[in-house]
């Protein structure tokens, strides 16, 4: 059976021009033509991002996940109770870099080894039985 499809009008005023994508969508092995919105798809090549852009991105990602968490709990506790607070400083920085080096070396392994489809797949297993495993221990009281 042929499908047969006309393009869909997707402009909300008169005023907005016409925004259009040609997609392939396969049915019943016809080939029909359906229009999305260009914005969605851009016909220019992504421009590579600047180090200075990664760098930013990484580290106002980290720093917000860190802030409250137990490793600087753990920080500020070591550094309260001992008299050198600057070692503590020297220790703790050393061993997050360390973490964070190891996170970059795996990942970079892993990358060139699985697709990113199968590594987000593999991490998301991951966290649901991770909290699957956490809801298991706070239910065993």
């Amino acid at each position: 059976m042929k499908v047969d499809s006309k393009p869909l009008n997707l402009s909300v005023s008169e005023t907005e021009s016409k925004l259009e994508l040609k997609d392939e969508v396969e049915c019943n092995s016809t080939t029909t033509l359906v229009e999305l919105p260009s914005a969605l798809v851009s016909d220019k090549p992504q421009k590579p991002q600047t180090p200075v852009v990664i760098f930013a991105t990484t580290f106002l990602t980290i720093f917000l996940a860190e802030i409250g968490d137990k490793t600087q709990l753990s920080t500020l506790l070591m550094s309260a109770e001992s008299q050198s607070p600057w070692v503590v400083f020297l220790g703790s920085a050393a061993a997050l870099v360390t973490t964070s080096l190891l996170g970059v070396v795996l990942g970079s392994w892993i990358a060139s080894k699985l697709s990113p489809k199968t590594v987000e797949k593999a991490a998301g297993i991951m966290l649901l039985l991770i909290s699957l495993m956490l809801f298991w221990d706070v239910a065993q009281f």
